[in-house]
């Protein structure tokens, strides 16, 4: 494993200051469409650049081949459900805090890769991590600043969209012999053909 670079630090911290903001401009958004609505967009303009880079790298994107199934249970999974669950919990509670939701992501991995994995076992300094996460988001939810009657439930289903991610990933783990850009480009595909008639009741 090669040693990380000034410029790999700088991608990472380019990398969050781009994901944490996506928070805020879904909070935005909810102002003028669905969640349904802002679900297909981010996957639809999401899909673009994928499918251009796996064009350019001439990668061949299987979205309809024998395993479309898996492309579509873990576009469902890990795009359509966590996307509108996010941009209906956005509309209730705060962006930053949405964004300290997302976060738990490491925790409910941490906790999955242990069981349906077989290179992430659990040991001391990950259940010291897990055991402070977990804390974290007991402090969170029992701290009324934050989380209260209004936005509870709110909170809940930005845990769940969060925890999907997760469970989306284990489930790449089915087809990890094929190409990421294929897999990305494959899953957003779907992703786009299910939530389009969605959109349509939003």
């Amino acid at each position: 494993m090669r040693q990380a670079t000034l410029t790999d630090y700088t991608l990472l911290v380019l990398l969050a200051l781009i994901w944490a903001s996506a928070f805020f401009n879904i909070k935005i958004a909810t102002y003028s469409f669905g969640p349904v609505t802002i679900a297909l967009l981010r996957v639809f303009f999401g899909a673009i650049p994928v499918l251009i880079l796996c064009f350019y790298k001439k990668i061949k994107v299987e979205a309809f081949s024998k395993d479309w199934y898996w492309f579509a249970i873990i576009g469902f999974i890990n795009l359509v459900i966590p996307f509108y669950l996010i941009s209906y919990g956005v509309k209730s509670v705060q962006s930053n805090l949405a964004a300290i939701l997302m976060s738990t992501t490491p925790l409910s991995s941490t906790i999955l890769g242990h069981y349906y994995t077989k290179d992430e076992k659990f040991n001391f300094t990950k259940t010291i991590g897990i055991l402070i996460g977990f804390a974290g988001i007991v402090y969170l939810f029992s701290d009324n600043l934050l989380i209260n009657e209004s936005n509870f439930i709110s909170a809940i289903l930005i845990l769940v969209g969060s925890t999907c991610y997760v469970i989306g990933g284990v489930l790449t783990l089915k087809i990890k012999e094929k190409k990421n850009e294929n897999v990305t480009g494959s899953i957003l595909i779907w992703a786009v053909i299910i939530l389009i008639p969605l959109s349509f009741f939003d």
